[in-house]
């Protein structure tokens, strides 16, 4: 939270921009990353800028590996944390405009012959509730032992999730469902198992069936990337800056999978920005359900402005009003990715280690380049 308000409050000082009329081949803003890299001695970073549906810039800088001469390349494949949870809630959007979901769908309804063992204060939990963090759902899981036993579990992802779920919901809530924001990647991968349960599919091929393969992200997986034989993709850092090799280690759990571990490319990170602008060349859902999509819950006294899978930034001039936003990291990789639906407008950013000050850098850095000669 604190790179989020950081990073809206020094964006306060830029000034809007008119959507271009062209669509140019893509910049090389490579430049302007380098010296944030040395600055903040990370090892890599990528970004790309989205206007009107297009990519209209790229960079990288930096290496795969710290103490390793494998330079990063556009083509890198980036793990980007929590911005999956906006990937699952486009997933259950999909599946509404389906007709095989519905926002106002209950976990009671979902599992009836989990009837018994999930708490009735659960039972009216809705599908909106669990993606917006305001179903309840604990922030934290390492009570009772439940998240050491995630991180053992060694039946299929979809399993583990039923595991996560019967796990969270024997217990009340921990605070009235719909009352109050608690941010929660368990409420997230159960609405990703709602999703399971409706499809009989596993969200990990819900998501390549039904997001990935539409928008072209090839690049696209989960877990951190690569393989630990040969440096053939971007390593994750610890905040020491030492590198951690791909496997179960470099990653959380699977159970928590519709919340945060899909990997991908730069570009096919902007691909899946670019669906969530109105111009964007591949609409996934109906137009009123990216709005609704990208409507705030109603917000308690000092909650955060949420709405499902996306922080909401209000007031940002360079945003020509409000700007959409998420972080994503597991400690070991940083994203970040700002959207400026009345501009057409974003800019994603993804790091090889968790610093978020070094992205926040580069996002401030290509919306001036964005913006750079506008008057207005």
């Amino acid at each position: 939270m604190k790179s989020i308000l950081s990073i809206a409050i020094a964006l306060l000082c830029f000034i809007p921009v008119t959507v271009r009329a062209d669509s140019p081949p893509p910049n090389d803003v490579s430049p302007l990353l380098t010296p944030i890299v040395q600055k903040h001695d990370v090892p890599g970073m990528a970004v790309a800028v989205i206007q009107s549906g297009e990519t209209v810039a790229v960079g990288v800088a930096g290496v795969r590996t710290r103490g390793k001469d494998d330079k990063i390349a556009a083509a890198d494949h980036f793990h980007i944390g929590s911005v999956t949870k906006g990937m699952t809630a486009m997933l259950c959007g999909i599946l509404v405009d389906e007709g095989k979901m519905k926002w106002s769908q209950t976990l009671g309804e979902t599992f009836p012959e989990l009837k018994e063992s999930i708490h009735p204060q659960y039972q009216a939990v809705t599908l909106e509730q669990f993606l917006t963090h305001r179903g309840g759902a604990p922030g934290a899981l390492e009570k009772d032992g439940l998240w050491g036993e995630l991180w053992q579990f060694k039946g299929t992802p979809t399993n583990a999730r039923r595991r996560l779920l019967t796990g969270v919901t024997r217990k009340p809530p921990e605070a009235p469902p719909g009352t109050k924001f608690i941010y929660s990647n368990a409420g997230v991968s159960i609405a990703g198992h709602m999703a399971e349960k409706v499809t009989g599919e596993s969200w990990e091929d819900l998501v390549r069936e039904k997001v990935f393969r539409p928008l072209g992200m090839t690049t696209a997986g989960f877990g951190p990337p690569g393989t630990r034989i040969k440096n053939d993709q971007p390593r994750g850092h610890k905040p020491d800056g030492s590198p951690v090799e791909p496997g179960p280690a470099a990653d959380n759990p699977v159970a928590i999978g519709p919340a945060g571990i899909v990997h991908c490319s730069i570009g096919d990170l902007a691909k899946y920005v670019a669906a969530n602008l109105r111009s964007g060349k591949t609409q996934l859902v109906k137009p009123e359900t990216l709005e609704r999509l990208h409507t705030p819950a109603s917000a308690a006294p000092g909650d955060p402005k949420y709405a499902m899978g996306w922080f909401i930034s209000d007031g940002q001039p360079w945003a020509g009003g409000s700007a959409l936003t998420h972080i994503g990291s597991n400690t070991m990789w940083f994203a970040v990715v700002w959207l400026a639906p009345e501009k057409d407008f974003a800019v994603v950013i993804a790091c090889n280690q968790a610093d978020g000050k070094s992205c926040n850098d580069a996002a401030l850095a290509l919306i001036a380049d964005h913006f750079k000669g506008d008057n207005r």
